[in-house]
């Protein structure tokens, strides 16, 4: 029990030194492009010097609209899984399992419908079978008539 006991603190302490080293790498990386970003600001610092009024003007009003799309960007990351409290949810994160119930229910009612649809006109084709059947059942004339290749004729010839 002991040997499983140290196993397991092993385990613990070599998981924390891996987060250990992952924090360090992406604070080294932060670092870097921190020194990067002052680096080059100061190379458009010094090149900007001997431009004219306007193109400065320019640049700054450029400037100033790269800062905003940013700290925006920013803003719509940290705030993308926030619940306002005002009963509204933003979009965030997978869909829970009703979202996914929500979207297939039109898909749902579509095909109940066509379902429906359907069914109606099977069922008023078979009134109208029916009809026809009762029709000439009721008929003094006998079913074995209808088919007689001579009746077709008598029926397309009118009579005097």
């Amino acid at each position: 029990m002991n040997a499983h006991r140290q196993s397991s603190d092993s385990a613990q302490v070599s998981a924390a030194y891996r987060v250990n080293e992952a924090a360090e790498a992406a604070q080294a990386a932060e670092a870097v492009k921190a020194r990067l970003g002052l680096r080059l600001a100061g190379l458009l610092l010094v090149g900007t010097t001997n431009l004219s009024p306007d193109i400065q003007e320019r640049l700054r009003f450029a400037r100033v609209q790269a800062l905003e799309r940013i700290r925006a960007r920013r803003l719509a990351t940290t705030s993308s899984a926030v619940n306002n409290g005002g009963g509204a949810l933003t979009l965030a994160g997978p869909p829970a399992w009703w979202q996914r119930v929500l979207a297939t229910l039109p898909l749902a009612v579509l095909v109940g419908g066509l379902f429906l649809v359907q069914h109606a006109s099977q069922r008023e084709l078979m009134l109208a079978a029916a009809e026809v059947d009762a029709v000439l059942l009721g008929d003094t004339l006998p079913p074995n008539a209808y088919s007689d290749p001579g009746f077709a004729e008598f029926l397309h010839h009118p009579q005097p």
